[in-house]
C-alpha cells in the first residue's frame, strides 16, 4: 500500500483531533475513518466519511407508514421484511464515502456501477505515479476453455516467469516513456493529456466514491460473488466488512437474502413443487434450456 506523505499527514492529522458531534455516530464504522485498508499489491480503500446506521433505516421505514400504522418493533426484523421484500428507499438514507486506490483495469469495471458519484485523479493536470499492479504467482491464470471472461488453470514454472517478466517489463518501458514524453528538457514537452495514452491499463489511478446503502449492497452483491474478477473482488470483500461493522443487521440480511440466496425462475418453482410431490421431472420435462436446468441442478444439489 502506498500513501503519499500528504496523504498519511492528513489522516494523521485527522485522527489525532477527533471533534464532538450531535449526529448520530455508528461505533463500528468510526473505527474505520481515516484508516487505509491495503488491497492487493499497491491499493488501498480508506473510509472518508459515512451518514446514517441501521436505526436510520428503520427511522426513514416507519415515517412512510403514516400515523396509526402498525409498526415493526424489533429493528432486526424490520430490516430483514425491507430486505426480503425488495425495498430500496430505506437503505437509501445511508450513505458511504471511500478514498479508494486501484488498477485503471479495475476502475474501468467499477465505474459501471453508475449509482455512485466519483471524483478521479486527474491525469490531464498531474502526473501519475511510477505504480502498477503486478499479480502475484497464484494469480496467474490461463484463459479458461469454458468461461469467455473467466480464469482456468493458474500458470507453473517457465510460462508464470515469462508472463511476470513481460508485465514488468512493459510497464517500466511504458512508464519511461510517458516520462520522456512529458519532460521538458528545454522543450516544452508533450501535454500530459496526451502522454498519459501511453500507459498501460494497471497502473494505479484513485478516486473518491459516495454511494447509498441500497446502490452499496447491489455494488458488493455482484463484485464480492466468487464469480467476479479476484482483482476487483479483494476490494469488495474490503468493503464488505466495513459495512458489517457499520450496520449490522442491514449486512446480515443483505448476506441472507442476498450473497446467501438464489433467484428462481416459474419454471425453477414448478420443477421443484413437482419434484417435492415425488415426481421425476427431466430438463425435458422442465420447460427449461439446457443451460437453465444446469443451473437449477447446480442449486437443489
Amino acid at each position: 500500500m502506498s500513501l503519499s506523505p500528504e496523504q498519511q499527514a492528513e489522516i494523521d492529522e485527522l485522527r489525532g483531533n477527533p471533534q464532538s458531534t450531535l449526529r448520530v455516530v455508528a461505533p463500528g464504522m468510526e473505527r474505520h475513518l481515516y484508516q487505509a485498508r491495503p488491497v492487493l499489491d499497491h491499493g488501498f480503500v480508506r473510509v472518508v466519511d459515512y451518514m446514517g446506521d441501521d436505526a436510520a433505516i428503520c427511522q426513514a421505514a416507519r415515517v412512510s407508514y403514516g400515523k396509526g400504522t402498525k409498526s415493526v418493533q424489533n429493528d432486526e426484523g424490520l430490516i430483514r421484511y425491507l430486505m426480503r421484500h425488495w425495498h430500496s428507499t430505506p437503505f437509501e438514507m445511508c450513505e458511504l464515502k471511500l478514498h479508494v486506490k486501484l488498477p485503471v483495469f479495475v476502475a474501468r469495471q467499477w465505474i459501471r456501477h453508475r449509482t455512485a458519484n466519483v471524483n478521479e485523479y486527474s491525469a490531464r493536470y498531474s502526473i501519475l505515479d511510477r505504480e502498477f499492479y503486478i499479480p502475484a504467482p497464484e494469480h496467474i491464470n490461463a484463459q479458461s476453455v469454458v468461461n469467455n471472461q473467466g480464469r482456468g488453470d493458474v500458470l507453473q514454472g517457465e510460462e508464470a516467469a515469462r508472463v511476470l517478466d513481460i508485465l514488468k517489463a512493459d510497464s517500466a518501458r511504458c512508464y519511461d516513456n510517458y516520462e520522456a514524453l512529458i519532460s521538458d528538457d528545454g522543450q516544452a514537452g508533450l501535454a500530459r493529456e496526451l502522454a498519459r495514452m501511453n500507459l498501460p491499463a494497471n497502473i494505479y489511478t484513485q478516486w473518491y466514491w459516495k454511494v447509498d446503502l441500497h446502490n452499496l449492497f447491489h455494488f458488493l452483491r455482484l463484485r464480492a460473488d466468487a464469480h467476479a474478477q479476484y482483482e476487483i473482488r479483494v476490494y469488495a470483500d474490503a468493503i464488505c466488512e466495513m459495512v458489517a461493522d457499520w450496520v449490522p443487521a442491514a449486512y446480515k440480511a443483505f448476506e441472507d437474502y442476498r450473497m446467501g440466496s438464489v433467484a428462481m425462475s416459474a419454471q425453477m418453482i414448478d420443477c421443484l413443487r413437482r419434484m417435492l410431490k415425488g415426481e421425476t421431472v427431466t430438463q425435458e420435462s422442465s420447460g427449461m434450456s439446457a443451460r437453465e436446468w444446469r443451473e437449477f441442478k447446480d442449486v437443489i444439489a
